[in-house]
């Protein structure tokens, strides 16, 4: 597998929208009468894409939203009507993880998995991974679509796929000791944790394994800088981020080039940026809500589809060479995350980005909860086995939360073990519902 740019991804800024509407126009058209939900929507907004233009077409589609699809499976269990293909041709189940409410359930049929391995293997080739490495997955299977598209793209471009499915952390890095793999995929907090119990146990020195890459996703800690130097310093190796959601599939990968920044995989997805508010777009370098449509995942696709992440994209040519729109600063935050806190804009990676520049903090807890009729932000911190001298540096973390984010936060130590950790993403930003009103 070669790890050079293909040539579409170094195509001029015209030639990237040429084949992109091309792409929409037949997506659109093999969507319209076969597949329900779409069909549904689009005769709901009066469009008909044989009277629009290339340009037209687009803005003409309406947004789909998470909600929409949701609902869309209440009234259709269990799969709703957003599939195009008969049900006899769909042989993968997928869902969305989930926090509130219950997932989404995605199926696909050979065909439209094939083109989510596809996408998982730009990750690889950005990333130099090739038929010459050994991968290792350490996380359960499970029915979340990141483990087997990316599995299934390492076997497929001849790599060693290692699975650490059903084992604790210890049988994983006495794994990682015996097979000695040279790339690890895991979430930012499982890379973390790893570095962690490596080192209270003394069962692996992860700094000098032959591990050189270490592809993150499922979490915004990847582009966090102090998160990824962590996990850079703790594994002796590059970290590289991704992002992709289950319903939509592998959006972006990080170029070694340009590290901080996700290249969007144009080739395969219409890219927009909008105000979350008001739904218009916004011009490239200012933050917004990436809107995605996926132009080749047609028994099961998601058509401007609101994602809920922040972005700020730029579409200045890449010194890796790829014309690709980059989302600087990776995943910047979810519109959805954000919580006003007397009267300031809290949001989880702006936590985490303070935080994770202590050294000294092995894990961290943040909890809203209502407080004088005022929602209030209080952090949980356990510090490392050798830094427990280090009781001050709650008072440093106060000072920076404090002098970044312009709130004053309380920060208790706790013992160590206190606090959950994760094999997937994490849940760090607890908040807490006020108890219900009683009412007579």
């Amino acid at each position: 597998m070669t790890t050079n740019p293909p040539r579409g991804e170094c195509e001029s800024r015209e030639q990237i929208a040429a084949w992109q509407h091309r792409r929409l126009a037949t997506l659109v058209a093999e969507v319209y009468g076969s597949n329900r939900f779409y069909t549904r929507k689009f005769d709901d907004a009066r469009v008909r894409a044989e009277t629009l233009s290339q340009a037209e077409l687009l803005m003409a589609l309406p947004f789909t939203t998470k909600q929409q699809l949701a609902a869309d499976q209440d009234r259709t269990p269990p799969w709703g009507t957003a599939y195009t293909d008969a049900l006899d041709r769909y042989t993968r189940y997928h869902q969305t993880s989930s926090t509130a409410g219950l997932p989404l359930r995605w199926i696909d049929t050979n065909d439209s998995w094939q083109w989510v391995i596809d996408c998982w293997k730009t990750v690889y080739r950005a990333a130099h991974v090739t038929e010459t490495d050994h991968i290792f997955f350490p996380f359960g299977f499970g029915p979340f679509l990141g483990f087997w598209s990316a599995f299934d793209a390492g076997s497929q471009i001849g790599a060693l796929c290692i699975s650490g499915g059903g084992m604790s952390s210890e049988t994983r890095l006495n794994l990682l000791n015996t097979v000695r793999p040279t790339v690890v995929c895991c979430t930012p907090t499982y890379a973390l944790r790893l570095v962690e119990v490596a080192r209270t146990t003394g069962l692996a020195d992860l700094a000098a394994s032959p591990v050189h890459t270490v592809i993150v996703a499922g979490e915004p800690g990847g582009n966090i800088p102090a998160t990824r130097a962590q996990i850079q310093k703790g594994w002796g190796a590059r970290v590289m981020d991704h992002h992709g959601l289950t319903e939509v599939g592998p959006v972006s990968f990080e170029c070694r080039e340009m590290p901080g920044a996700l290249h969007l995989n144009e080739r395969e997805f219409i890219c927009e940026v909008i105000d979350p508010n008001s739904s218009t777009p916004v011009p490239d370098g200012e933050p917004g809500e990436l809107v995605l449509t996926n132009l080749g995942r047609t028994a099961s696709p998601v058509i401007r589809y609101r994602t809920r992440d922040i972005v700020k994209i730029t579409r200045q040519p890449c010194v890796c060479g790829r014309t690709l729109a980059r989302a600087d600063g990776g995943i910047l935050s979810r519109a959805d995350d954000m919580v006003c806190v007397r009267g300031v804009n809290v949001y989880p990676t702006a936590v985490e980005a303070v935080i994770r520049r202590f050294p000294e903090v092995s894990e961290y807890r943040s909890t809203i909860s209502h407080r004088d009729a005022l929602l209030a932000l209080d952090i949980e911190i356990e510090l490392a086995p050798n830094m427990q001298g280090s009781r001050k540096v709650s008072t440093r973390i106060g000072q920076a939360l404090r002098e970044a984010m312009d709130l004053s936060v309380p920060i208790r130590i706790v013992e160590p073990g206190t606090l959950p950790r994760f094999e997937m993403k994490a849940s760090r930003f607890v908040i807490k519902t006020p108890p219900p009103v009683e009412t007579s």
